[in-house]
């Protein structure tokens, strides 16, 4: 079973997304253990001070070190594990599904949630093993890009999504964005699914998928073809798709 801590100011914020849904049944199942832990229990301050103004002045506050390193060294009482403790930092790598697939390998992690003006350097200097990032933007704190990561994360343990092929075909696991779905009714108000897909033809149905995954990663992302394991029948045909968007515009 996994485990997954997180350091927080605002437990309560996880409440429900811990407790519903895909990660509601990954903790049902015991596939996962979920806990978000207030680590203000760790100040040493009688007012549960765990920020303070930097040294060197300038605004805003810091997390304090003493609380986080606390924290971590209760949830791992144990100095032989070696958990991935996981800072949410803009600075951070940028998190991406080869990363999710690589944290998903791991058997505890713990994340790191700061709000204020920052961390004390020696968090993350000589605590946390990843820094991670979920974008160029900022939010108010930690809390809700953890909860993406987890997310991602938790979905490819063994036995927790109904279908195992559900994750491996997903956008970006295969370095791809995913191929158009349809269901049913075949036809509505007019708009018909692609034959090719109502012929019972399986063969024909993978190479169309295929295909609607490479064209589409083209469109909207092709910067993810640079490193894309494809063939080179495949980069032919991509080449051939761009020149016809071209002459079309």
């Amino acid at each position: 079973m996994m485990k997954i801590d997180v350091l927080t100011l605002f437990p309560e914020m996880f409440t429900g997304v811990f407790g519903s849904s895909i990660l509601g049944k990954a903790a049902a199942k015991g596939i996962v253990e979920l806990n978000a832990v207030n680590f203000r229990n760790y100040s040493t301050s009688k007012h549960g001070t765990v920020d303070d103004t930097p040294y060197g002045g300038g605004g805003g506050m810091v997390l304090k070190p003493d609380p986080i390193f606390a924290a971590v060294e209760d949830l791992v009482p144990d100095q032989a594990a070696k958990p991935r403790i996981i800072l949410m930092c803009p600075q951070g790598e940028t998190f991406t599904q080869k990363k999710a697939e690589e944290l998903s390998q791991e058997q505890h992690l713990i994340f790191i949630c700061g709000h204020y003006e920052g961390y004390d350097e020696r968090i993350r200097e000589h605590l946390v093993t990843d820094e991670l990032s979920i974008g160029d933007y900022v939010l108010t704190g930690g809390e809700l890009p953890a909860m993406t990561i987890v997310d991602s994360v938790v979905r490819l343990l063994p036995g927790v999504l109904g279908n195992e092929m559900s994750a491996v075909t997903d956008s970006f696991s295969t370095g791809l964005l995913e191929y158009p779905h349809y269901t049913r009714p075949a036809e509505f108000r007019g708009l018909k699914v692609p034959d090719v897909l109502l012929s019972g033809h399986h063969g024909n149905v993978e190479k169309w998928r295929r295909e609607q995954s490479l064209l589409r990663t083209l469109q909207r992302r092709p910067d993810l073809l640079e490193h894309a394991d494809l063939s080179e029948a495949e980069r032919r045909w991509l080449v051939l798709q761009d020149k016809r968007s071209e002459a079309s515009e």
